[in-house]
Protein backbone atom coordinates (compact mmCIF):
# COMPACT_ATOMS: atom_id res chain seq x y z
CA UNK A 1 0.00 0.00 0.00
CA UNK A 2 0.89 3.86 -0.86
CA UNK A 3 0.16 6.85 0.78
CA UNK A 4 -1.55 8.08 -2.06
CA UNK A 5 -3.79 4.14 -1.72
CA UNK A 6 -4.43 4.98 1.67
CA UNK A 7 -5.90 8.48 1.50
CA UNK A 8 -8.27 6.48 -1.52
CA UNK A 9 -9.54 4.34 0.97
CA UNK A 10 -10.13 6.56 3.09
CA UNK A 11 -11.83 8.66 0.63
CA UNK A 12 -13.66 5.41 -0.50
CA UNK A 13 -14.91 4.12 2.87
CA UNK A 14 -15.92 8.05 3.68
CA UNK A 15 -18.24 7.79 0.55
CA UNK A 16 -19.95 4.38 0.92
CA UNK A 17 -20.28 4.86 4.54
CA UNK A 18 -23.77 4.23 5.95
CA UNK A 19 -23.53 6.65 8.72
CA UNK A 20 -22.04 9.62 6.41
CA UNK A 21 -24.19 12.35 4.19
CA UNK A 22 -22.26 14.62 3.68
CA UNK A 23 -17.64 14.72 3.13
CA UNK A 24 -15.84 17.75 2.92
CA UNK A 25 -12.30 17.41 2.51
CA UNK A 26 -10.03 20.06 4.18
CA UNK A 27 -6.31 19.20 3.34
CA UNK A 28 -4.84 15.88 1.86
CA UNK A 29 -1.10 16.01 1.22
CA UNK A 30 1.52 13.25 0.66
CA UNK A 31 5.30 14.18 1.15
CA UNK A 32 8.23 11.86 1.41
CA UNK A 33 7.18 9.52 3.77
CA UNK A 34 4.14 10.83 5.32
CA UNK A 35 0.37 11.64 4.36
CA UNK A 36 -2.18 13.81 5.94
CA UNK A 37 -5.75 13.93 5.40
CA UNK A 38 -8.60 15.74 7.27
CA UNK A 39 -11.90 15.99 6.52
CA UNK A 40 -15.30 17.70 8.12
CA UNK A 41 -18.50 15.11 7.96
CA UNK A 42 -21.93 15.64 8.55
CA UNK A 43 -23.51 12.11 9.71
CA UNK A 44 -26.96 11.28 8.87
CA UNK A 45 -28.45 11.52 12.05
CA UNK A 46 -27.01 15.37 11.96
CA UNK A 47 -24.15 15.03 13.78
CA UNK A 48 -20.68 16.69 13.05
CA UNK A 49 -17.24 14.85 12.78
CA UNK A 50 -13.97 16.29 12.28
CA UNK A 51 -11.18 13.95 11.62
CA UNK A 52 -7.43 14.40 10.72
CA UNK A 53 -5.21 12.27 10.80
CA UNK A 54 -0.92 11.82 9.81
CA UNK A 55 -0.13 8.34 8.64
CA UNK A 56 2.79 6.91 7.34
CA UNK A 57 3.30 3.22 5.44
CA UNK A 58 6.12 0.74 6.39
CA UNK A 59 5.99 -2.96 4.96
CA UNK A 60 3.21 -2.45 3.24
CA UNK A 61 0.91 -1.09 6.04
CA UNK A 62 -0.36 1.79 7.32
CA UNK A 63 0.54 3.22 10.57
CA UNK A 64 -1.31 5.90 12.46
CA UNK A 65 1.09 8.77 13.78
CA UNK A 66 -1.67 11.30 15.04
CA UNK A 67 -4.64 11.86 15.11
CA UNK A 68 -7.41 14.07 16.10
CA UNK A 69 -11.34 13.33 15.29
CA UNK A 70 -13.76 15.46 17.09
CA UNK A 71 -17.07 14.28 16.99
CA UNK A 72 -19.85 17.18 18.21
CA UNK A 73 -24.13 17.44 18.10
CA UNK A 74 -25.89 18.95 15.15
CA UNK A 75 -25.21 22.56 16.38
CA UNK A 76 -21.62 22.25 16.97
CA UNK A 77 -21.53 23.33 20.33
CA UNK A 78 -21.65 20.39 22.33
CA UNK A 79 -18.64 17.68 22.62
CA UNK A 80 -19.66 14.26 22.49
CA UNK A 81 -16.04 12.93 22.17
CA UNK A 82 -12.73 13.52 20.92
CA UNK A 83 -10.11 10.93 20.68
CA UNK A 84 -6.39 12.41 20.23
CA UNK A 85 -2.67 12.09 20.31
CA UNK A 86 -1.53 15.36 21.27
CA UNK A 87 0.66 14.37 24.52
CA UNK A 88 -1.25 16.40 27.00
CA UNK A 89 -1.95 13.63 29.93
CA UNK A 90 1.07 11.82 30.84
CA UNK A 91 -0.20 10.21 33.94
CA UNK A 92 -3.19 8.33 31.82
CA UNK A 93 -2.75 4.75 30.54
CA UNK A 94 -1.46 4.51 26.75
CA UNK A 95 0.03 8.11 27.13
CA UNK A 96 -0.58 9.99 24.32
CA UNK A 97 -4.17 8.34 23.44
CA UNK A 98 -7.25 9.90 25.21
CA UNK A 99 -10.82 10.75 24.63
CA UNK A 100 -12.27 13.82 25.92
CA UNK A 101 -16.45 12.60 26.50
CA UNK A 102 -18.82 15.11 26.78
CA UNK A 103 -16.50 17.71 27.82
CA UNK A 104 -13.03 19.00 28.02
CA UNK A 105 -12.89 17.75 31.21
CA UNK A 106 -14.00 14.65 31.11
CA UNK A 107 -10.71 12.32 29.95
CA UNK A 108 -9.84 8.76 29.23
CA UNK A 109 -7.86 6.57 28.03
CA UNK A 110 -7.79 6.11 24.73
CA UNK A 111 -6.37 3.87 22.00
CA UNK A 112 -4.83 4.51 18.52
CA UNK A 113 -7.10 4.44 15.77
CA UNK A 114 -7.21 5.29 11.61
CA UNK A 115 -9.74 6.95 10.29
CA UNK A 116 -10.95 3.78 9.08
CA UNK A 117 -11.35 2.72 12.32
CA UNK A 118 -12.80 5.59 13.61
CA UNK A 119 -15.48 5.40 10.75
CA UNK A 120 -16.35 1.66 11.86
CA UNK A 121 -16.54 2.33 15.16
CA UNK A 122 -18.72 5.41 14.54
CA UNK A 123 -21.03 2.84 12.27
CA UNK A 124 -21.61 0.64 15.26
CA UNK A 125 -22.39 3.23 17.70
CA UNK A 126 -24.63 4.60 15.79
CA UNK A 127 -26.48 1.10 14.97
Amino acid sequence: MSLYQYIATVKTKLNSSRIVELVEIVDERVLLIRGYFRARLVLTNGDFLEIAESFTIQDDQHITLDYRYQWMNTSKQALKKRWDSVKHFPSLPNFPHHVHIGSESNVEPGQSRSIIELIDFMEAELS
